[in-house]
């Protein structure tokens, strides 16, 4: 983290950062065991409860609209 404006920022001073990341085999740095229960930002270990941030929450940008569509969204074409 820079400590002024002007200084870069350095991602390799801030050290190990554990996420959980979809499609690829996650091991818990807690126990070592790979089975998870996903939730919209975090994953915890079945086992013994550690608790990872989401690589892709973190991606998603915050400040943009939001627009939840049904996956049934058609069927009022189909109703008689």
């Amino acid at each position: 983290m820079p400590i002024t404006p002007s200084e870069p920022w350095k991602p390799y001073e801030r050290g190990y950062h554990a996420v959980y990341r979809e499609h690829e085999v996650n091991h818990c740095p807690g126990c070592g065991r790979t089975h998870w229960i996903i939730g919209r930002i975090s994953a915890e270990c079945a086992f013994c409860t550690t608790a990872l941030p989401l690589a892709e929450a973190s991606m998603r940008s915050h400040k943009a609209t939001i627009t939840i569509q049904h996956k049934n969204r058609d069927a009022h074409l189909w109703a008689a």
